[in-house]
This record gives C-alpha cells, structure tokens and sequence, in this order.
C-alpha cells in the first residue's frame, strides 16, 4: 500500500520553533514536519531559517529573541511551541561581562516567556497544546564559568513548570528535554572557549570536561533531541507534564 501521502500523527497542527536554522532546532522543525506539523522556523538567520523553511514546507520567520518587540510580532497560531534558542558565554562570575549575562537572560528566559504568554490563549482555546522547552543538564546541575548559562536554563525549567500546572485543565503539556553536550556548532564554539578557560588543549576539552559526569561518553546528536520532542507531542506522552527528562547520559546519575 502507497503510504506517501498518508497523515502524520501531527498532521492539522501548527508548530513554532526557535533557534530552528541549526542544530537542535533544525532536527526538531524537520522531524515535527517529518510527523505532518506545518513549521515556524524562527531563527536570527535570514538566510539559514529560509532554507529549512523551503526545505520542509514551513515558513521562515527571522527574529532576534533579545528584542522584545521581534518576540512579540511573532505568529500567536502554534499549538507546539519548542522553545530552543540559546546562547553561551563562558567566563569567571566576577569577570562576567553584565550586558552578556542579560542577553542570555532576554533570549532564554524572557522570550520563551513572551511567546507562551501569545501563543497559550490559543492553545486553550483549542483544548490541546504542546509546549517541549529545550533546557539541559545545566538547567538540573551548575558548572562553573557558566553563570548566566546555568541561570537561565534554571529559570527556564521554572518557567515550563509553570505552564505545566496552568495549562494542565486546558489540555495543555509542558515539559523540558534536558540534554548533556550535544553536537552542535554551539558546543563545537564552546570547545576553543573552555580551553582558553581551562588553560589546557582544545582535544583535551571534549574528554576531560564536556564527558567527565556522563556514563556515555560521547556526544548526543540532535535527531535524538528532537525525537523526544516529537514523543512530547504525541498521545503516548500526554499525561507527562511539568517535568524535566534528562538526556544527558547518567550525568545526573552522579
């Protein structure tokens, strides 16, 4: 039998992903729009959210989060929202640049916070809603150098539980995948970073300190990230709400 054309199990819904140009945020727009969502692509890349927008049959939105008024012209129509942008900065608390640390704080804590704020009176109103936050290890356990990383992904776990309890009696889920290092071009940035910080090699990086907690030891790829997300979404996940799933290897096994 010819299943091409056959409805995926989120065929009918509307999805709205950030940071969506790469990374996580890419493999979660193809595999919500592999599983039949029409996709949001959101991204600062113009040229970036464009072409996973052409590619999956989504439409490309380009926004910087750190601008309240960007967030907020966003489209209010989703009833998934991932909320995966991020950021990182790794130095000393002390020495920790104050306007670095806010944008960190605007991008993932404020935004994702604006966006649910516009887009949950639409879930309610459909009796159904799907909010997967993209948090991490850093939002379950503190690193050091990480101050405004660790901070927000912390708030961010907050926030999603709040929405959890809020949204619950209107048939609405939300919930955090908490990651460990995945391969990312955020991570790979990372690497030169906590080499400079660490006063040791870049090779040394990925063994000694991005695989040092995890049982696993190697890298989580973003097709597995957004897997989880899509499981999020579907009806075998419905009574999973105001938690946090960690994928991150037994890191916090420890």
């Amino acid at each position: 039998m010819d299943t091409t054309s056959a409805p995926g199990p989120l065929s009918g819904r509307t999805a709205l992903v950030t940071g969506a140009a790469a990374g996580i945020g890419r493999a979660c727009a193809e595999a919500l729009a592999a599983a039949g969502a029409r996709v949001h692509v959101v991204d600062l890349s113009a040229a970036g959210a464009a072409e996973v927008a052409g590619r999956i049959g989504g439409t490309a939105w380009v926004a910087d989060l750190a601008d309240p008024v960007a967030v907020d012209a966003l489209p209010d129509d989703a009833d998934i929202v991932v909320n995966n942008a991020g950021l990182q900065h790794v130095a000393p608390l002390h020495e920790f640049p104050v306007e670095r640390f806010l944008q960190l704080q605007r991008v993932m804590v404020e935004a994702p916070f604006r966006i649910l704020r516009r887009t949950l009176p639409h879930m309610y109103r459909e009796g159904w809603g799907r909010i997967v936050n993209i948090s991490s290890v850093h939002g379950l356990r503190a690193s050091p150098f990480k101050s405004a990383y660790v901070t927000a992904k912390h708030a961010l776990e907050g926030l999603s539980k709040t929405a959890a309890l809020e949204g619950a009696r209107y048939g609405v889920t939300s919930n955090c995948i908490s990651p460990a290092y995945v391969r990312t071009a955020l991570v790979e940035r990372q690497i030169a970073d906590q080499a400079d910080t660490h006063g040791i090699a870049e090779d040394e990086v990925v063994e000694r300190i991005m695989l040092d907690r995890t049982a696993v030891k190697r890298l989580i790829e973003p097709a597995e990230v957004a897997a989880l997300a899509v499981w999020l979404c579907s009806p075998a996940a419905s009574y999973i709400t105001g938690t946090s799933l960690p994928v991150d290897g037994g890191w916090t096994a420890h």
